[in-house]
């Protein structure tokens, strides 16, 4: 029988001899772990624009570069999430200056995510977008609630930033952001939106997309009613099911297939 990680073994149990999983891939240059990467980040902004998280010119995804780890990948400033292009994409280090592309970097990503990756080296890539529930529910100032299995994923794995003033563009407020994310997997920026990070670019984008979801459902149930809690135990045991960075890769993988094949030029 073939052995698997504790994230996926519960939910698949043993399999056979001969059936396999997609587990993270291995690299054998900094070449080809940083070509991968730049991938993953063209096609995590693709299915951002696909959800239609993207709005004008807001919003921005990072990916550390693997060898010059100081450094990340973010998209153009001004250009739309479903036509980036791996080739596209420009490498800043954590004084904004661009090292590697063509195009001028967004302020507001420079200051959010160069601060969030300083902070926490972990964090391979990072998320942010203006999704539409995210920036609802942000107004409210308060955390999700284990309403749902998916919520759960964020049970005690999530901050709250509650000092808005306005668009970020001075590196101490981008400092103020890090330190509400935490150890976190992701942070709640008041009145503005969600911020998610992850271990590959994979993990930032499935929390993004499962958080914002997330926030749609606690929103829905707050109008129709006062919803029920699971109970603190129960909605711990399931983060540990579903929250986990290799749980995040994991379902972020229908997305990558579903985006690869439709939009084979973002390996550009």
């Amino acid at each position: 029988m073939s052995t698997l990680p504790p994230a996926l073994a519960a939910a698949v149990g043993p399999l056979p001899d001969g059936v396999t999983l997609p587990l993270p891939p291995r690299f054998d240059s900094v070449e080809e772990e940083r070509r991968y990467r730049k991938e993953q980040l063209a096609a995590g902004f693709r299915i951002f624009g696909r959800f239609g998280f993207s709005e004008g010119v807001a919003g921005h995804l990072t990916v550390r570069d693997p060898g010059e780890p100081d450094t990340f990948w973010v998209n153009p400033f001004g250009m739309s999430f479903l036509q980036i292009k791996a080739s596209d994409l420009i490498r800043v280090d954590h004084e904004g200056r661009v090292l590697d592309g063509r195009r001028p970097v967004n302020r507001a990503a420079f200051v959010i995510h160069a601060q969030v990756h300083a902070a926490r080296p972990d964090a391979i890539a990072a998320a942010h977008a203006h999704s539409l529930h995210g920036k609802a529910f942000s107004s409210l100032g308060v955390p999700l609630d284990p309403i749902t299995q998916d919520a759960c994923a964020f049970f005690e794995d999530h901050g709250i930033y509650d000092d808005y003033r306005g668009v970020v563009n001075e590196l101490e407020e981008g400092r103020r952001v890090a330190k509400a994310l935490a150890g976190y997997k992701a942070v709640v920026l008041r009145n503005h939106g969600l911020l998610t990070v992850g271990q590959s670019v994979a993990e930032a984008v499935w929390w993004f997309v499962t958080m914002e979801r997330s926030c749609q459902a606690q929103l829905l149930a707050m109008a129709a009613g006062t919803p029920r809690l699971i109970d603190r135990e129960t909605a711990l045991l399931t983060r540990g099911q579903l929250g986990t960075p290799l749980a995040g890769w994991f379902q972020a993988r229908p997305l990558w297939d579903q985006i690869t094949a439709s939009d084979p030029d973002l390996f550009d």
